[in-house]
């Protein structure tokens, strides 16, 4: 259930614009990006503040909000209705002069106020492993094909902004004239322009380059899952921060073996023959071939599992097990001397079926199979 704009500016109903616009600004400041890097839960309470501030400081949206609640605005009022479509650079343009000069004057984001770096784009590539791979942890080496400011190139501070990064404007408002900031449209926010460049680079003073880079990938990954290799991506003109190579994790499918979470599973194949007999059996597993003794008189069904020799959990919570299913193979086609011992076995007692109470039903193999 939505919180009340109220108590979330911890105001009452009868609190008049002056004093919204004061609660308002102790909870902008008390949560602002600047102050709390990083905290995902303090960026939430500072667009929630930004919405609540956004209805109540308006008359009309005011009335309408203590007549109807938060029906009034569903998907109309506020920023489109909750503050979780919400742009950052929405809320510093609308109400950035609330802050003061408690950011550097100007209640930027990301950056004090003044001259923000701009983050270069992100790449993607795909990196394929095998099961072995995954169970043991892996250093890959990929080339990466990137930009990269070229030799050569300088830049020069924004005649827009004057370095800043945002540009200032006035608004006139109920509450009287309000400045507030947005990213300048000059440079994008960085502060410089592009003075100098090689003939190779393009307009922004980029070029592309290959790069060798190693990613370090733990045991346990999951096909689908994405790791991060930072400042490996696309550098940005000026003073910026490279962004981030994002790695996607694709599982090659074992000949043998199949995966389920940190569990694997193996399904092996005996004869009639040696199903009676017993037999030593050598099987393959992710660190190796790891050999199992079946004992005489083993049944088709019976799961046999090996403690430890799964996948490690990738939080470092254990490792899975290993478990072999057993199949027990009934020949198809049978020579006569073959066909005439086993009719002259069809009324032995030995060949009768006769479960004994320990043997558990197939229901009873799965459930234990999950646990």
């Amino acid at each position: 259930m939505k919180k009340d704009f109220y108590e979330i500016l911890g105001i009452s109903k009868n609190a008049d614009a002056a004093e919204i616009k004061k609660a308002y600004r102790k909870k902008a400041l008390e949560f602002h990006p600047d102050k709390n890097p990083g905290n995902a839960a303090a960026e939430e309470s500072f667009k929630a503040a930004a919405e609540a501030y956004e209805v109540l400081s308006d008359p009309q949206k005011k009335a309408k909000y203590d007549q109807y609640g938060h029906q009034a605005f569903d998907g109309s009022g506020g920023f489109g209705g909750g503050h979780g479509g919400m742009n950052m650079d929405d809320i510093f343009s609308q109400f950035g002069d609330i802050f003061g000069s408690a950011f550097g004057g100007g209640g930027g984001f990301g950056g004090g106020g003044g001259q923000r770096r701009v983050k270069g784009t992100n790449l993607r590539i795909k990196v394929r492993l095998t099961l072995e791979e995954i169970a043991n942890g892996v250093e890959k080496k990929v080339k990466v094909k990137r930009k990269v400011q070229a030799k050569g190139v300088s830049y020069k501070t924004c005649s827009t902004c004057n370095g800043q990064g945002q540009v200032m404007r006035v608004t006139n408002t109920i509450l009287g004239r309000m400045q507030s900031a947005s990213t300048c449209p000059t440079c994008g926010g960085s502060g410089q322009i592009l003075d100098k460049k090689p003939s190779e680079a393009d307009s922004q003073g980029m070029v592309m380059e290959d790069e060798t880079v190693t990613i370090k990938i733990p045991a346990g990954v999951v096909d689908g899952m994405q790791l991060k290799v930072s400042n490996k991506g696309n550098d940005a003109p000026g003073n910026s921060v490279p962004g981030d190579l994002i790695v996607a994790i694709e599982e090659i499918e074992h000949e043998f073996l199949k995966r389920e979470g940190e569990n694997l599973h193996y399904d092996l194949y005996i004869s009639f023959s040696e199903a009676v007999l017993g037999i030593s059996k050598d099987i393959s597993a992710v660190n190796g071939k790891v050999r199992i003794k079946l004992d005489e008189g083993i049944q088709s069904g019976k799961i046999l599992r090996l403690k430890g020799k799964g996948i490690p959990n990738i939080n470092g919570y254990g490792t899975g097990d290993l478990l072999v299913h057993v199949n027990v193979w009934t020949p198809k086609t049978l020579n006569k001397e073959q066909k005439q011992f086993f009719e002259s076995n069809l009324e032995n007692e030995n060949f009768v079926p006769n479960p004994e109470k320990s043997d558990k039903s197939f229901f009873e193999k799965v459930k234990d199979m999950f646990s």
